[in-house]
């Protein structure tokens, strides 16, 4: 979820996502790599930070994989082709984070992070999944107001009632239905992975290796489990709990216990001596301050100006620590809004990706997350639910049990979602760092579970979300880089301190 943020992974996108293809040129075939007769691979329009060799093109896939011969939308594609001709193994698929996040540049950015045996062997491959601009894009006008993270995430109110988050789900998902066109309803986890066997197919790949981060783990479990022997070398890190009875209400389910594992990290940072956006003088205190805080903040906002919405109230505050402690870099973002706020005052408002971005990125995420599965409609269902997590978990008040505009979604899931299981070659490395608010241990264990014989797990002493070449982890990072290099994984689950 899924912070954006990833889980609604509805979070701030780069700018380098508008980046535009150029028209498709025929590039030069490279001995020693499979011909891909469908792509024509060219120079990447020149961003900050694309890497010259980066190469783009564009894939038509059909919109509906029921009806193959029916409308065809795009997938834009990249590339950086693998370094050494002679040791090269095959394609490397870079799946991103989300749903709403693209690898597009990927293989500029993390994917030049590989050790240099890893990109010897493989091209790296990045994507925008259908939805996401430049791919065939979506989107549902959603109104400004309904673009603020605590729309998108459900928070109650601070009584806990659900009516407002009932009615809201009412209005965007009526504006998606009226906006969101056809594609929207073809918009699914499963046909992520139908669209990554096509641009195998495409590439001229029997098997594919993968690197799947947060919502990509998902990605990559499916793939693997619809197309077991399309498989080579599968590295899911920060792993999403495969629950087919829930799916992306799992996903949210588990930020409370995801927030109650790394905030007492936070809390021993924050308190820490010469730290200069100290919040307290133990860590013990940062706890009740921070939920003292957010209880004035419920009763008393604060304007804020430029900030969407335009008040600092205890949501707000809320949601920027579930966004802070992602990483604890992010620390001082939730340190210094604590500060100010108990000046009566806030910071700059925070910068937000262009409106047309935050719009295609809300529907992406919203068409995945409620085509995957059928969300209950019952508002008391909801209400049971966040009274509970607010008496067990105070510092998410609930949050992670209430409606979001799936609870309103008009169309039925077209397909019962994907049951991950033992049966398959057994190719999967699982990498999940110990203390993650986004994709929590408890719920990476569940994959890990879900997978059995097919999968091994290295869990890593580390704090934040993203854990493989993330956290500078020596055994984590050697052990996977071990795994796409070689094939060798560790016979059993490793624990990394």
């Amino acid at each position: 979820m899924p912070s954006t943020t990833r889980h609604l992974a509805l979070t701030a996108v780069p700018a380098a996502l508008l980046v535009a293809l150029l028209p498709p040129l025929t590039a030069d075939a490279v001995p020693g790599r499979p011909a891909g007769p469908s792509l024509s691979w060219a120079p990447c329009e020149e961003a900050a930070g694309i890497d010259p060799r980066q190469q783009c093109a564009t894939l038509r896939v059909p919109m509906d994989h029921a009806d193959p011969g029916g409308e065809q939308i795009s997938l834009a594609l990249s590339r950086i082709p693998a370094e050494d001709d002679r040791a090269r193994r095959g394609a490397l698929f870079l799946i991103p984070g989300g749903p709403g996040g693209s690898s597009l540049n990927d293989p500029s950015g993390r994917g030049q992070k590989l050790p240099q045996e890893v990109r010897d062997q493989y091209d790296l491959i990045g994507f925008a999944p259908r939805g996401l601009a430049p791919s065939t894009s979506v989107g549902c006008g959603l109104e400004h107001a309904d673009l603020a993270q605590t729309k998108l995430r459900p928070w109650p109110a601070p009584d806990g009632s659900v009516d407002a988050n009932m009615a809201t789900a009412e209005r965007m998902a009526r504006a998606c239905a009226r906006n969101g066109g056809e594609l929207i309803r073809h918009l699914s986890t499963r046909n992520n992975a139908r669209d990554l066997d096509r641009v195998r197919a495409a590439l001229g790949e029997r098997k594919i290796s993968a690197w799947g981060v947060s919502y990509g783990t998902y990605v990559g479990a499916v793939y693997s489990q619809m197309f077991p022997h399309r498989t080579d070398r599968i590295v899911l890190d920060s792993n999403d709990d495969p629950d087919p009875a829930r799916v992306a209400r799992a996903w949210l389910a588990g930020h409370e216990q995801g927030v109650e594992d790394v905030f007492p990290h936070f809390a021993a940072w924050a308190s820490a001596p010469g730290n200069p956006d100290r919040v307290a003088r133990t860590a013990a205190e940062v706890r009740p301050r921070f939920l003292r805080l957010a209880a004035r903040l419920d009763r008393e906002p604060i304007p804020w100006p430029g900030a969407n919405p335009a008040e600092l109230d205890g949501n707000v505050l809320r949601q920027t620590m579930l966004d802070s402690l992602y990483r604890p870099s992010r620390y001082p973002t939730l340190a210094k809004l604590m500060r100010a706020a108990e000046r009566g005052t806030v910071p700059p408002a925070p910068a937000t990706p262009p409106e047309s971005v935050l719009q295609n990125v809300a529907a992406v995420g919203a068409g995945t997350l409620c085509n995957d599965v059928a969300w209950p409609r019952s508002a008391a269902l909801y209400a049971q639910g966040v009274a509970e997590s607010r008496a067990t978990y105070p510092l998410t008040a609930g949050m992670p049990r209430n409606a979001m505009l799936c609870a309103a979604w008009p169309y039925p899931p077209r397909e019962a979602p994907v049951r991950i299981t033992d049966r398959g070659p057994s190719t999967v490395l699982l990498v999940q760092n110990e203390r993650d608010v986004a994709t929590p241990l408890s719920g990476a264990l569940k994959l890990r579970e879900a997978f059995s014989r097919r999968a091994v797990m290295v869990t890593v002493d580390s704090t934040g979300h993203d854990a493989y070449l993330a956290d500078g982890n020596a055994c984590g990072d050697r052990t996977v880089s071990r795994f796409l290099s070689t094939g060798e994984r560790p016979r059993r689950d490793v624990y990394c301190r």
